[in-house]
């Protein structure tokens, strides 16, 4: 090893080619054997510029009268190093996707996998303190028998552990040296289960089981495609029965952190004129004069007593039937309506899965049916319903033709 003496300090050249930098305590303090003691860098360096720039800055905090032992500060640095627990909140504040803020149904999301999943293991240990091993004993156990809840909180755990070992998000130091989520493919999740759409017979009969003023709810999510939360906003304004068109502005969603809240899609594909099938349009018009409040902003599924609609109030609760067919409770809504269809199984989001299967078989491009769905990015979304806005109309006819409707 090479020793260069300096004015103040002294740097080594080690047999690795790397060099060592020290200096002899300013105070002239000696270690427990009556030798200088001598102050160490935290760790090695590639050039000796570098590590003649360590000593110069350490020399400046000596001049200033601001220094304290590069150990004292190390050790100050990881009792200052956050818990997830303490991370994680701020993690969700700053967090961005595509420029924009957390939506509140995300965040709720987040929260829920934090609270349920990933707190009570690593809640109370430092960033550093988490380890490649401990998160696969917690892959393994925390959510099993569960894939897609598996996937949902090992991609929002590495997510976070990115972002502490991002120094660019933490004022030019990372919090951690690397992030020990590895686990390939550990944020995918199983395919979903396959959807069976429901047929014209199953769909007539969940319609007629339910309260008249909501059939229309089920009517128009089997022949637009539309969510729930489109169908839950939609005014009367946005319907116009002369064109046979719903026009589809903003979506409503309830969240535990910020209550009820009508806004506008995600992106600009979700912003679209969506055609009524032709057969649906006697209903619907019935419906605007029997159901719907009054006036322009008037909502076209209120709830009973006004304003938006609880979900509970449309998915009711099925009838809790004995082995000998008596029925023990009344059932009531969506999940009612569904047992007497005999399709237990069904989704209210099934119906727009169905809905957009047929307009596939009746001929639709990949192009219409994002259009249809409102997928896309804001730039393809553009392309897309310019494309489609006159090929959906026939779509929709061609719906009602195949359900019976006869152009009266």
């Amino acid at each position: 090893m090479a020793n260069e003496r300096r004015r103040f300090g002294q740097i080594t050249k080690l047999p690795s080619g790397r060099y060592r930098a020290r200096y002899a305590d300013p105070d002239g303090r000696r270690n427990e054997n009556g030798e200088p003691l001598r102050h160490n860098a935290p760790h090695t360096f590639d050039a000796r510029v570098d590590a003649e720039a360590w000593l110069t800055d350490e020399r400046r905090l000596i001049t200033a009268g601001v220094w304290s032992s590069p150990a004292e500060r190390a050790a100050e640095r990881r009792a200052k190093l956050p818990t997830l627990s303490e991370y994680a909140p701020r993690w969700m504040a700053a967090r961005k996707v595509k420029g924009k803020p957390l939506a509140d149904l995300t965040r709720d999301h987040y929260q829920h996998l934090l609270d349920r999943y990933i707190l009570p293991t690593f809640g109370e240990l430092p960033l550093k303190a988490i380890t490649p091993e401990q998160v696969a004993k917690w892959y393994d156990t925390a959510a099993a028998g569960k894939p897609t809840t598996q996937g949902h909180m090992y991609s929002l755990l590495r997510a976070i552990l990115a972002t502490a070992a991002d120094p660019t998000a933490n004022n030019g130091r990372a919090l951690i040296p690397f992030n020990p989520c590895g686990i390939r493919g550990g944020g995918s999740t199983s395919p979903a289960k396959k959807i069976r759409p429901a047929t014209a017979t199953e769909i007539a009969t969940i319609v007629a089981a339910m309260p008249e003023r909501l059939q229309l709810m089920v009517l128009l999510a089997d022949g637009t495609a539309l969510r729930y939360g489109e169908l839950a906003e939609l005014r009367r304004g946005d319907v116009d029965t002369k064109n046979a068109v719903l026009r589809v502005r903003r979506g409503v969603i309830r969240s535990k952190s910020a209550g009820v809240v009508a806004k506008a899609p995600k992106s600009a594909a979700g912003v679209r004129d969506v055609p009524i099938p032709p057969h649906l349009l006697p209903a619907v018009r019935t419906h605007l004069l029997e159901h719907a409040e009054p006036g322009k902003d008037g909502l076209l599924f209120p709830a009973k007593n006004g304003g938006h609609m609880a979900p509970s109030a449309f998915y009711g609760k099925p009838a809790i039937v004995a082995k000998d067919g008596a029925v023990r409770r009344k059932g009531h809504g969506w999940y009612e309506a569904r047992r007497v269809a005999g399709r237990e199984d069904l989704t209210f989001h099934g119906l727009r899965h169905g809905a957009l299967t047929e307009a596939a078989k009746h001929g639709a491009t990949l192009a219409e049916l994002m259009a249809l769905a409102g997928h896309s990015t804001t730039q393809a979304a553009q392309r897309y319903q310019h494309a489609a806005s006159g090929r959906l109309a026939e779509l929709a006819r061609k719906r009602s033709e195949a359900a019976g409707w006869t152009g009266e």
